[in-house]
């Protein structure tokens, strides 16, 4: 009986052996499951007044995410309409916070078609800024870059935790608006968590290899980025409906990974282009664009 069991193991483990050869001797999971956590964690949320208008009320927000990082916030909830109110995740761009101008624009505008609004710093910005190490993900700290997008993946996950906690805010009704950085980030985010149901990606782009000049297409570079790249989650999206606002000039982003972002995402889906360069997109009309889309598949 022991002889059959040791010829069993050995036959398994050659088996597993022989499979892992023929895979290239990798074993490979999804890329979306490195971004599970535990659901149960205590967020140890903070929900402070501090503006009280006619219009709207204007909490400062902090909760407790992933790795036991503090998130900062702010919580816009208009006092016209029907609670509980359908909610925006509106996220900035790379070296800005959560009260840059544009941003604070976009909370104007969704506030008065009727949207609570959520706004968050991403790791490492606004509020939360600890370091003044540079951003890059070929040079220097690029993994310490890596880690400040996985983490605020993580952030606003635990975000939608927190608008579940609100009588006020419909945990049913949530869409994500996100503008460069902001919008990388939210593609691989709405990617990972079903409960976004209408994300606009804004000035945002996939195959991030495509920095990395003569290595672009290493091993090494596909794992690094692996994690990160929004190519890698934008079909998750499906069925939800995409919408990608994009400058058909763009400077900081190349178009080129903005096209092959849209041609990755399944249906539905749509595209729209403007004649400007990255910051001279005109918002005037990109937050219309997006509360169309908005008004259209969540209110």
């Amino acid at each position: 009986m022991i002889r059959t069991i040791t010829l069993l193991k050995t036959a398994f483990f050659a088996f597993l052996f022989i499979s892992l050869i023929s895979c290239g001797g990798k074993k490979e999971l999804p890329v979306a499951k490195y971004y599970e956590y535990d659901n149960d964690l205590p967020l140890l949320d903070s929900t402070r007044l501090i503006k009280d208008t006619t219009d709207y009320n204007l909490s400062y927000v902090t909760y407790r995410s992933v790795h036991d990082i503090k998130v900062t916030g702010l919580l816009s909830v208009p006092k016209k309409g029907k609670t509980p109110f359908p909610v925006i995740i509106l996220m900035h761009g790379l070296g800005d916070r959560k009260t840059v101008d544009y941003i604070e624009v976009g909370n104007r505008y969704m506030l008065n078609a009727g949207y609570a609004v959520l706004r968050l710093d991403i790791s490492n910005h606004g509020d939360r800024h600890k370091y003044d190490y540079d951003f890059n993900l070929t040079d220097g700290y690029r993994y310490w870059t890596r880690e400040m997008i996985t983490q605020t993946v993580f952030d606003l996950r635990r975000a939608i935790d927190y608008i579940g906690t609100r009588d006020e805010l419909d945990k049913n009704r949530i869409g994500y608006f996100g503008i460069s950085l902001g919008g990388i980030i939210g593609t691989v985010f709405c990617g990972v968590d079903e409960r976004i149901k209408v994300p606009v990606i804004v000035l945002a782009g996939g195959n991030l290899n495509l920095m990395f000049g003569k290595e672009a297409l290493s091993e090494d570079t596909k794992d690094f980025l692996s994690i990160i790249d929004p190519i890698n989650y934008v079909k998750l999206i499906s069925p939800r409906p995409l919408l990608m606002v994009n400058a058909e000039n763009d400077d900081v982003v190349p178009p080129i990974t903005s096209k092959l972002l849209f041609k990755a995402a399944k249906e539905p889906k749509k595209i729209i282009w403007y004649p400007a360069k990255h910051h001279d997109i005109p918002i005037d009309k990109v937050y219309p664009d997006g509360i169309h889309w908005f008004d259209k598949y969540i209110k």
